[in-house]
């Protein structure tokens, strides 16, 4: 079954740390996210660029709306995606404990729906 992690992160506190910290930081969760594909459990993923970056649509009074930055004015945000092949929720759960991206924030696990 395939579960959505949504990583989250304080981006002043990724602000704060050094290139160095941060480049280790990166370096980790890839060679975790390699861990996890050699044993088929990666189904895809993507960090994301600052909230900053964010562009949030809405629909008001029967058209689109646009406004620049995140949905949500919040202390952690959404920092990356992963989906992961697990066989239940204690199964992602075990495997997402392990990931070193969770050091950097919360990490919220959604089974996904089969919406076909």
């Amino acid at each position: 079954m395939k579960y959505i992690c949504l990583g989250y992160m304080e981006e002043k506190k990724w602000e704060t740390m050094s290139e160095s910290e941060r480049n280790a930081m990166i370096d980790e969760c890839f060679a975790y996210d390699d861990v996890l594909r050699k044993n088929g459990h990666f189904a895809g993923g993507e960090a994301l660029q600052s909230a900053q970056n964010a562009t949030t649509l809405r629909w008001k009074s029967g058209r689109v709306s646009i406004t620049d930055g995140p949905f949500a004015e919040t202390k952690e945000q959404l920092g990356g995606l992963l989906v992961l092949e697990a066989r239940d929720l204690n199964h992602a759960i075990q495997l997402m404990s392990k990931h070193p991206g969770v050091k950097a924030g919360p990490f919220e696990i959604r089974p996904g729906a089969d919406l076909t």
